[in-house]
């Protein structure tokens, strides 16, 4: 299978590195200058379980490939979304399939918006993933994997792509509820990220306070609701049960949205607890924390904006 996978982050590496190593043909896409480089020079030293490998993979922007995939994987951030697909718009023909495997909500319409002909499939990894370098991923411990077809219409597709990714080690499922996972892992991200933040401390001084335990339940809930106003069978406790596993051994590791801001980043605020809020004005349900949350991240950019025009 001829594989597109767009984005810059660790997911890329982890994704692109296995399904290269599996035999897949691999092209890396919206890679950033230094990872770039170190890919194109020396490949990308992956590290997980299985051991410590260099990894021989094809990467540069969009425009240096030509031809229509057979699969386009997207991992860019929410914001970013509609400009990368569009940029890779001439590698996705009438037979490929884009799939997202994005934190929150409203990538698939973004997706559209960039290719209106494309088939898109949603997914859900839990695959957990660190960018230790230029040109260097490290993964340790298990995820899984569940996607599913957007169309109208079930593709069989879905258990093909399935396959592919499982034969390459990533242990994926074709879900037809895959949108419940999404919502799941939506409240973990809303609630874990968004009180990072706000708060720059990393996973376990927040679980260690009980202000930090109650401002990440209260959001989880509030999303749980939503999802569950929205006809979503979702599982409150296989949420509870990730959180608490994540206090417990990821106590050093920064939420992605708190690297986004520590670095003057934008974040993917408006894609966890910003489309949650949305969903639930719609609903008529009040979501007062997750919509505090959002707007202190809000104006944390505006506060790196002003900062950055006084120089």
């Amino acid at each position: 299978m001829d594989i597109v996978i767009i984005g810059s982050g660790a997911m890329v590496g982890l994704f692109g590195g296995l399904l290269a190593e599996s035999g897949q043909v691999v092209r890396l896409i919206d890679v950033p200058g230094p990872h770039l480089s170190a890919l194109i020079q020396h490949g990308l030293r992956l590290q997980t379980d299985s051991g410590d490998r260099t990894i021989g993979v094809r990467a540069g922007p969009a425009d240096s490939f030509a031809g229509p995939c057979d699969l386009a994987i997207v991992f860019t951030k929410g914001p970013h979304t509609e400009a990368a697909v569009c940029a890779a718009s001439h590698l996705i023909g009438p037979a490929t399939w884009v799939l997202t495997v994005q934190n929150g909500l409203g990538n698939e319409a973004a997706i559209r918006a960039a290719v209106p002909h494309a088939r898109v499939a949603t997914g859900m990894t839990s695959w957990p993933a660190d960018l230790a370098g230029p040109g260097h991923v490290v993964s340790h411990g298990h995820g899984t994997v569940r996607i599913w077809s957007s169309e109208p219409q079930p593709d069989a597709a879905m258990h093909q792509i399935a396959a592919v990714l499982t034969t390459a080690g990533l242990d994926c499922t074709a879900d037809p509820q895959v949108e419940v996972a999404v919502w799941e892992k939506v409240a973990f991200n809303a609630g874990m990220n968004s009180v990072a933040a706000v708060t720059r401390l990393p996973v376990g001084p927040i679980a260690d306070h009980p202000a930090g335990r109650a401002l990440v339940s209260a959001i989880v809930t509030e999303t749980l609701a939503v999802a569950t106003a929205r006809g979503l069978a979702v599982d409150a406790d296989r949420v509870w049960r990730t959180l608490e596993m994540a206090f417990a051994d990821h106590r050093s590791h920064q939420p992605s949205m708190l690297q986004d801001v520590l670095a003057g980043r934008q974040t993917e605020i408006e894609n966890i607890n910003g489309a949650i809020v949305a969903y639930a004005t719609e609903l008529g349900i009040d979501t007062p924390v997750t919509k505090s949350m959002r707007d202190l991240v809000r104006l944390i950019a505006h506060a790196h904006a002003n900062a950055a025009k006084l120089g």
